[in-house]
């Protein structure tokens, strides 16, 4: 039964072998806290069992409320507190991940925020296309498929942390992979369902305005006519801004674009025509 942690309502892995919490980027699990040093703890992970050990912190490593003077066993239930952080140990009876078989993942392996970026992007793809080709979130119940899928969110969720410490190239790595995954996949008929596409629109964007690359507006308009869909009103609230600030972007996508709306606008209803004429504001403002 491999050892899991429930950290900010996330629940993460353990490897066999050192896991480091601590302020610092090379960490498994990076941590913005003034009270955590750069390498604060670890938990070492084998067969039977999990130990905490304190790294030399400045403010030491409490388990359920105590402050352990060397390396400490843990059992499933104990908390362990890092500066203001809390950690809970936990078993679970879900084997371990596989290994991920493509070799591109294999090559882009990184660890960030105490995840295997490659592992949710290997969920992501074992678990989001169904039998029919279709995407699937449904996150209601306890099913194998929505609780993998949830890690389409987590990982744009890492993908926030490090956009917000400014590391735009660290972002931009950990969601190239799965943006370009899912515009494939619209390419070749496996239209996204359920929000899949305004999460790939939405962080393309914000990807877009960290890195000031037109190849991801880009990416947003050959996403979106490619399933001929009205963007979602809040990636056209981003586009509006970042059309201001980025260069480079083939204004030729976004028109191709227009012209896909334009040519299903008698089948939308009110709402979805009121977002074609703001794509079409939008594209008169990128061609000025």
């Amino acid at each position: 039964m491999p050892f899991r942690i429930r950290y900010l309502a996330h629940d993460l892995e353990l490897p066999f072998g050192e896991f480091v919490v601590g302020r610092g980027p090379e960490c498994q699990l990076a941590v913005d806290d003034p009270l955590v040093s750069r390498k604060h703890a670890a938990l070492v992970v084998g067969s039977t069992g999990v130990v905490a050990k304190d790294l030399g912190s400045r403010n030491g490593v409490l388990v359920n409320g105590v402050r352990i003077e060397g390396p400490r066993e843990l059992v499933p239930g104990d908390k362990i507190r890092i500066g203001n952080q809390e950690i809970i140990i936990y078993k679970t009876d879900e084997p371990r991940s596989s290994p991920y078989a493509d070799e591109e993942h294999r090559r882009a392996m990184q660890t960030i925020g105490g995840m295997q970026v490659a592992e949710i992007h290997a969920s992501i793809e074992a678990a989001a296309i169904d039998s029919k080709g279709e995407v699937d979130i449904r996150l209601s119940g306890r099913s194998e498929t929505s609780r993998r899928f949830q890690s389409v969110r987590l990982l744009c969720g890492v993908a926030d942390k490090a956009l917000a410490m400014g590391r735009a190239d660290e972002a931009e790595r950990i969601l190239a992979s799965l943006l370009q995954g899912i515009l494939k996949r619209a390419k070749s008929g496996q239209r996204p369902k359920g929000g899949v596409a305004e999460y790939a629109a939405l962080y393309a964007a914000r990807l877009a305005a960290a890195t000031t690359k037109g190849s991801w507006i880009d990416y947003v308009f050959d996403l979106y006519t490619t399933i001929s869909a009205p963007l979602p009103g809040s990636v056209i609230d981003e586009l509006y801004t970042i059309v201001r600030k980025v260069k480079g972007y083939d204004i030729k996508l976004i028109r191709a674009y227009v012209a896909e709306l334009q040519r299903v606008a008698p089948q939308l209803g009110p709402a979805d025509r009121f977002l074609v004429q703001r794509v079409e504001g939008l594209e008169r403002l990128a061609s000025s």
